[in-house]
């Protein structure tokens, strides 16, 4: 190929290149997060409106805590996607979906403590004191430890704290790439936590939450069978060499 020839092509591929980080940038990602916003929307604007259930409360924490789980899904399945359809584009929407599951796990916990627990607390002469707080802080502890369903939905919110600290390139550096991927492998086992918290909380119809362990195994399943898979495979000739 002639030189110039070639600097046109290369151009054009830079330009493609820059194209499509723009895309993705101004245009993709302000999309997915205002997408990953609407549930929460939807559920300021029914309160607001009336129209929720008699009891809203109720609908949010769960609507908050079903939402957590599915970001979970959506976090786990993306992977998945993109070695079967080839969109390795996706993997930059990874950190959103885990940071929106975050969000709505906390949401889920913070509406439980506000609605459920600090409702429940009795106020002297209507005055919120620090012995409010100690006592909102006792009431949740004992809640966390007496009632196994929170006791584990506790557990998947804490699990996906320290991987919503750690979802900057920042702290991905710090950490080096082998340490984050270990303890963003968290997410499996968060998965899996929460699909039992809401088994256990709604205990009697558990249709939707085993639809949810479906997904999960699933997804889980198959990140078993690439492990597999790779210890299975035949070490490269040159790796081989290099290791004698």
């Amino acid at each position: 190929m002639a030189p110039l020839a070639r600097r046109v092509l290369d151009a054009h591929k830079t330009t493609q290149v820059v194209l499509s980080a723009s895309v993705i940038k101004w245009g993709l990602k302000p999309a997915a997060f205002t997408a990953g916003l609407l549930p929460f929307a939807w559920l300021v604007w029914a309160g607001l409106t009336g129209n929720l259930s008699p009891n809203p409360l109720s609908d949010i924490t769960n609507e908050t805590g079903i939402w957590s789980l599915r970001f979970l899904c959506i976090t786990l399945a993306i992977t998945p996607l993109r070695k079967g359809t080839g969109w390795h584009v996706l993997i930059r929407f990874r950190r959103m979906a885990g940071l929106f599951a975050f969000f709505y796990g906390a949401t889920h916990f913070l509406i439980y403590v506000i609605a459920d627990r600090f409702a429940g607390l009795d106020f002297p002469d209507g005055i919120v004191a620090w012995s409010t707080a100690r006592n909102l802080v006792v009431s949740v502890a004992e809640d966390i430890y007496k009632r196994p369903f929170i006791t584990i939905g506790f557990l998947t919110l804490v699990m996906l704290l320290p991987l919503a600290l750690t979802s900057t390139a920042g702290m991905i550096r710090r950490l080096g790439g082998k340490r984050w991927q270990a303890l963003h492998r968290l997410t499996y086992v968060a998965v899996i936590t929460a699909v039992i918290h809401y088994w256990w909380l709604v205990k009697a119809d558990v249709t939707s939450p085993r639809y949810y362990a479906l997904i999960a195994a699933f997804l889980l399943g198959m990140r078993l069978w690439w492990a597999k898979a790779r210890l299975l495979s035949p070490v490269p000739a040159r790796a081989t060499r290099q290791a004698s």
